[in-house]
């Protein structure tokens, strides 16, 4: 199946919680592509996913549809993950999120990940931020940095290659 990361990513902003109708429709738009190219191979879910509207209609399609066919080469959260904060910051850099907004969105994901090490400064930076001022440049370079190796890898793999603990280390405080 064509283009199906691209459904695996909207699929994970569904499941975390991150929804709203751009991503319901974009699952829509998916399905309409699929149906044009006729790439649908008469598959139910997706020619009801056509005609499909709000969460409680596409989630389960899309369950289906991303269940069936990538099997083992399933979409890895964190790369998702990583991906998303990539969009994240590029929406903040363009003044459409803002460090609350994001921090409503960073926290519940690094709970939800399992606390993943890469993902720790990044979420309490943005988090110390929306209370004292002297967090918003660490948390800006964390940002900075954490989606800047998510843009340039295509595996989770590639990604724990690059990492450096003791760059997000630091992208801290330091009172004294």
């Amino acid at each position: 199946m064509k283009n199906i990361a691209q459904l695996e990513t909207l699929y994970f902003k569904l499941r975390h919680g991150f929804v709203n109708g751009a991503v319901c429709a974009a699952c829509v738009d998916w399905a309409v592509e699929r149906l044009d190219l006729d790439e649908e191979g008469d598959d139910l879910e997706i020619i009801l996913l056509v005609s499909a509207r709000g969460l409680d209609e596409v989630l389960p399609l899309v369950e289906v549809i991303v269940e069936r066919y990538p099997g083992s080469e399933r979409l890895d959260d964190q790369l998702a993950a990583g991906k998303y904060i990539v969009e994240l910051r590029h929406a903040y850099l363009q003044g459409k999120e803002t460090i609350w907004t994001i921090d409503m969105k960073l926290t519940p994901l690094y709970t939800k990940l399992g606390y993943p090490n890469w993902l720790g400064m990044l979420s309490r930076n943005c988090e110390y931020a929306t209370d004292v001022s002297a967090f918003e440049e660490p948390f800006e370079l964390e940002f900075h940095y954490i989606s800047t190796l998510w843009g340039n890898v295509a595996s989770r793999a590639e990604f724990d290659q690059q990492y450096c603990a003791e760059i997000s280390q630091g992208h801290d405080v330091i009172f004294g």
